[in-house]
């Protein structure tokens, strides 16, 4: 095995060197995979499902927005507001580690004291959810009242650049992929985002008559329309790669862009997705397209027979961060 180059910090070489087979080996595969692809002038798309932001995974793709490892984002309504949501109420979570054994009771007293739990953390409803609610109302009628539409991402860039919520910010800044984002200016598309908390709310305040127009926001099809240029203009001069961070709707939204692109446009010479990696514990069973092998991918004219495809089944909170970790040098 080649020795560690002089760049790489103690993460990188412990993985390196202790990382030799089965799932373990599949993480160094696809790390070194997402380097040769930035290497060789590619971009590469991150795609985050399931809840990576209340796993505080902008510890470590916070660094990777800022060093230009990732060049655009899917994920779902949830991440894109959870990672805002832990920057400014991370003193008020609560953490169960208990609660595999909680009773429906417990589960009940949690509801009351307004605790949303996900897995074994407790996201507070005041000072996280309705915190947001009252920024995101604020640019949402703004924009509704002078005819703007923006996409669900832009409305927090505006609140984030604002600075209006600084004072409520409870982790380093640093830490926060939203704000990194922000500071980039990254492309982000959120499909579903109607499926999210903030979703909701916007839902409730066109039903209040708060908002008048339900387009203010733009979502879904619009989303796709952008997207499918992106691609377009990206791939020109670049291959652009997918690194998938759980299944759904953040991974099978965008990757179906090619196949758009080819058999609904006719744009024949697109290239397909230059690179593939899926982190999932998800088996794959009758009709799973979280647990589809990439090869399957070949068939919906997605991946190609020569696109580098890496899978690791595993839990992407422990995987994702050591495969960033190994694309920084850590």
């Amino acid at each position: 095995m080649a020795q560690p180059s002089k760049k790489n910090g103690p993460v990188t070489q412990f993985i390196n060197h202790h990382y030799r087979h089965f799932n373990a080996a599949a993480l160094i595969d696809a790390a070194k995979g997402y380097e040769t692809h930035l290497d060789q002038g590619g971009k590469m798309m991150v795609c985050l499902a399931g809840a990576m932001s209340t796993a505080e995974l902008g510890l470590s793709l916070a660094e990777m927005i800022r060093q230009d490892k990732i060049h655009l984002i899917s994920c779902t309504g949830a991440n894109l507001e959870e990672d805002v949501f832990n920057l400014v109420a991370h003193d008020f979570y609560e953490r169960v580690p208990h609660y595999r054994q909680l009773s429906p009771q417990e589960e009940q007293g949690l509801l009351e004291r307004h605790m949303n739990r996900v897995t074994d953390t407790c996201i507070p409803e005041g000072e996280a959810m309705r915190r947001m609610e009252t920024a995101m109302l604020e640019v949402w009628t703004a924009a509704d009242g002078s005819g703007k539409r923006c996409f669900p991402h832009e409305f927090f860039y505006q609140v984030l650049r604002s600075g209006k919520y600084k004072e409520h910010y409870q982790i380093d800044p640093k830490d926060s992929w939203m704000l990194a984002a922000a500071e980039k200016n990254l492309p982000i598309i959120v499909p579903g985002w109607e499926d999210s908390t903030l979703g909701n709310m916007y839902a409730a305040a066109v039903i209040r008559g708060e908002i008048k127009h339900v387009h203010t926001v733009r979502t879904g099809i619009e989303y796709m329309t952008w997207l499918a240029e992106f691609y377009t203009e990206t791939t020109q001069q670049n291959s652009l790669g997918m690194f998938q961070i759980g299944g759904g709707i953040a991974g099978d939204f965008p990757i179906c862009v090619v196949p758009m692109l080819h058999q609904d446009l006719d744009r024949r010479s697109i290239p397909l997705w230059g690179y593939f990696c899926q982190i999932s514990d998800s088996t794959t069973s009758y009709g799973s397209y979280s647990g589809a092998v990439p090869n399957e991918k070949i068939t919906w004219g997605k991946l190609g027979i020569d696109t580098p495809k890496f899978i690791v089944e595993s839990d992407a909170t422990i995987v994702a961060p050591l495969i960033f970790a190994h694309v920084l040098g850590w």
